[in-house]
């Protein structure tokens, strides 16, 4: 049996493994399929009340750790070659150079997975002798910039990172 007609018959078995998959008649002819006995899965006797919420257990856990209000990022000035690094916080419009950029969310992966960060943004070109350009929507991905770049002749913009805003109190403990 050539290699191709076994390919085409492993193919015939396993939408015919399927249900509801009806076999044109000629290919009924060459395959002959036994039916197997439907699958009894158990479920567990108590289930978790996590369960009965829709989450795993273990997720409040990780989103506890991983909730942000804040984003740093970091911008470039190519006139000038000036790196500057930024925090924006959530729905406020933050300014670097002329551009206006808004975080709207922020997802972050838990500390036990390779590292990334996916943030939603609104940057929009704001300049007082013409009307605003709206630049860029959508996800950046700090792990890849390039990936979702902010065109512009004058700024770059990119994902540092995702944090929990500081309080006054721990900045001033920081400092003694």
């Amino acid at each position: 049996m050539s290699l191709v007609r076994s390919r085409y018959i492993a193919s015939l078995l396993a939408l015919a493994l399927c249900p509801g998959v009806v076999l044109p008649a000629a290919a009924q002819s060459e395959v002959q399929v036994e039916t197997l006995p439907e699958l009894q899965i158990q479920q567990p006797a108590e289930a978790p009340a996590e369960a009965e919420s829709g989450l795993l257990p273990g997720v409040d856990e990780i989103i506890d750790e991983t909730v942000v209000d804040t984003v740093v990022l970091q911008g470039l000035d190519k006139i000038t070659a000036r790196v500057s690094t930024f925090d924006a916080p959530f729905d406020e419009p933050v300014q670097f150079g002329s551009l206006e950029i808004t975080v709207r969310t922020c997802h972050k992966t838990p500390p036990e997975e390779p590292p990334e960060r996916a943030v939603f943004l609104e940057i929009v070109d704001v300049r007082p002798d013409s009307p605003s350009i709206d630049l860029f929507t959508g996800w950046m991905f700090a792990s890849s910039p390039a990936l979702s770049a902010v065109e512009h002749p004058v700024y770059d913009v990119w994902v540092i990172d995702c944090k929990k805003a500081s309080t006054p109190s721990s900045e001033v403990s920081e400092g003694n």
